[in-house]
């Protein structure tokens, strides 16, 4: 198994944002959270990710506890949060360089870890081009891109498609499907 969550729940005051949840997920599946806004999708997210500690319940990836290896858990994970965190100011080459440094790929491989997820997501056209000055679909691409640089096995995404046209969610969704076959991507 990828991911196992047992019995998980998350509180915030008398508000039950996750509720004794449980599930697994195996390598390669693409696995939907659905549900209303208020349901608890983001703070599941977030759990995952190691950014809030649960109430009660575990959660392993890959076999470890995220309570006793929080940083080799995180290193698993690639994510790819609703509000894409972009250096408008950056061109994608020196974006996705910082990223890897970030994520301690090592300074030899960098290069071709961005060549390949320029090459996966189609960025060559604007690798030299500032972030704020792409289009919405090309800066979600960047931001799966970071999301992949460190080659986790495990991609989050929250709400990846939001804001973008019914063309460029149905070209992210074929991005998805080509990694989903070696990740596991939520």
């Amino acid at each position: 198994m990828s991911i196992i969550v047992r019995n998980l729940s998350k509180h915030f005051g008398s508000v039950r944002a996750v509720d004794n949840i449980s599930f697994s997920i195996y390598p390669g599946e693409v696995v939907g959270l659905l549900g209303p806004n208020g349901a608890g999708k983001t703070t599941t997210v977030r759990l995952l990710l190691g950014y809030l500690a649960p109430t009660s319940g575990s959660i392993e990836v890959y076999g470890k506890n995220i309570k006793q290896y929080p940083y080799e858990v995180r290193r698993m994970i690639g994510y790819l949060p609703e509000e894409n965190p972009l250096y408008p100011d950056l061109d994608v080459i020196d974006y996705l360089k910082f990223v890897a440094e970030l994520q301690d790929v090592p300074n030899n491989d960098i290069p071709s870890r961005i060549k390949k997820v320029i090459d996966t997501f189609g960025l060559a056209d604007v690798k030299h081009i500032d972030i704020g000055k792409l289009s919405k679909g090309y800066r979600q691409r960047v931001g799966l891109a970071q999301a992949m640089i460190h080659d986790p096995q495990v991609l989050l995404l929250d709400e990846p498609t939001n804001g973008l046209d019914p063309n460029q969610t149905a070209e992210f969704r074929t991005f998805l499907g080509r990694v989903g076959k070696s990740k596991t991507i939520i």
